[in-house]
């Protein structure tokens, strides 16, 4: 570990974040992970999943917030007085990256656009993030739910006669932030090159679009779009979710070995028939297949079955709770959860899984509880202590 703040990977890189919700907190938490110095930026109502309760943490506040806060500090700026702007423009004049989710259009009301501020700050990085860009998008709702519908992804999740659904957590915008984190580190990049900032635009649906990878290059490819099909796999068979004597095991075999092996397993019955002798029957035939397998499957747990599997190496896992997910990865030693003491609360989070040699993630501050107080904001010294 690092013994000094300055040794970390981000240290000296000032982030002024005017981003709420998730994507955009996102971004920046994980810059903050890495020693960048991040300000978050709100208005007299706060952040709006401050008020997205149940559950809260020790602390009282939302676990929502807390998720995508931790190393920030906060201060409440009311940007269309005169004053709060001026604070705002003296953090923007010594950052390093600014990163922003209003609708398009606002920051530049607000006299805080790229095109004002590069004048100011050259060296600026400005991200902003969208529901669906700049141009034709603008008066689209940016939320993950419309986005997840908009973007397709509904309609490929949900088992093949039911409704559409949303997947369990806001993938959309944890895949934003992402991109976001992406675009800005590429960005600082090439300005150690040029020593020129440059604007970065990421969207919602954009990002969605690319995190459908195969499915959406089938589309393009054949013209077809895909359909709901649960859990299963358009390409491979099997590679899905099967009942076991008391609760539920994903298996995956993708390839003749595996699944020989899987036969084997299961009594061998599975290798001779003529409908799975290869991948492509497999797909054709995938309802007999999980029928003749969740028959065997029904004499043992699924406990059971995932020893047994993974002794005759077939990829195989019971379907967990987040608790036993996270217990699970403690298990296996990656650390799961991060915490940080305050005022004799200790607050955890998932911890950040990008794992460096030299210069890891630190957890230095807590999520800032409730709202902050106003305040008039300058860098006013090394630290950058606002």
């Amino acid at each position: 570990m690092p013994s000094r703040e300055d040794e970390q990977a981000l240290a000296g890189l000032r982030v002024v974040d005017f981003s709420r919700v998730l994507a955009g907190p996102f971004a920046t938490m994980y810059l903050g992970d890495f020693g960048a110095d991040v300000i978050k930026i709100e208005s007299a109502e706060g952040d709006e999943t401050r008020h997205w309760k149940p559950p809260v943490d020790g602390s009282g506040e939302s676990t929502y917030f807390s998720s995508v806060n931790r190393n920030k500090r906060a201060v409440c700026l009311d940007l269309k007085d005169p004053d709060g702007l001026a604070a705002a423009l003296s953090l923007i004049d010594g950052a390093d990256v600014l990163v922003e989710n209003f609708r398009p259009g606002v920051m530049d009301r607000l006299g805080l656009g790229y095109d004002a501020l590069r004048e100011r700050n050259p060296a600026l990085v400005y991200a902003s993030i969208s529901g669906f860009g700049s141009a034709g998008g603008t008066d689209l709702p940016g939320y993950d739910l419309i986005v997840q519908a908009l973007g397709g992804l509904m309609s490929i999740t949900g088992e093949a006669d039911g409704p559409a659904m949303k997947v369990g957590v806001a993938l959309v915008d944890i895949l934003t932030g992402l991109h976001t984190l992406t675009g800005v580190l590429a960005a600082l990049r090439a300005r150690d090159r040029s020593g020129r900032g440059q604007h970065v635009e990421v969207s919602l649906l954009g990002s969605l679009l690319a995190g459908l990878s195969n499915q959406a290059a089938a589309t393009l490819a054949t013209g077809v779009a895909p359909e709901r099909m649960g859990n299963a796999h358009p390409s491979i068979a099997p590679y899905e979710v099967f009942a076991t004597g008391d609760g539920e095991i994903a298996i995956a075999a993708g390839n003749q070995r595996q699944f020989h092996a899987l036969s084997d397993v299961l009594g061998g019955v599975l290798a001779f028939d003529p409908r799975f002798l290869t991948n492509e029957g497999r797909v054709k035939h995938r309802a007999h297949l999980r029928d003749a397998m969740e028959v065997r499957l029904a004499g043992a747990s699924a406990a059971e079955w995932e020893a047994i599997l993974r002794a005759a190496n077939v990829p195989a896992g019971r379907v967990n709770s987040i608790g036993d997910a996270i217990a699970l990865a403690d298990s296996l030693g990656l650390t799961p959860v991060a915490a940080i003491a305050e005022d004799g609360v200790v607050r955890r989070s998932i911890a950040n899984p990008i794992t460096l040699s030299e210069t890891p993630a630190t957890y230095r501050i807590a999520p800032p509880r409730q709202h902050p107080e106003a305040a008039t904001v300058h860098w006013n010294d090394e630290r950058k202590t606002p």
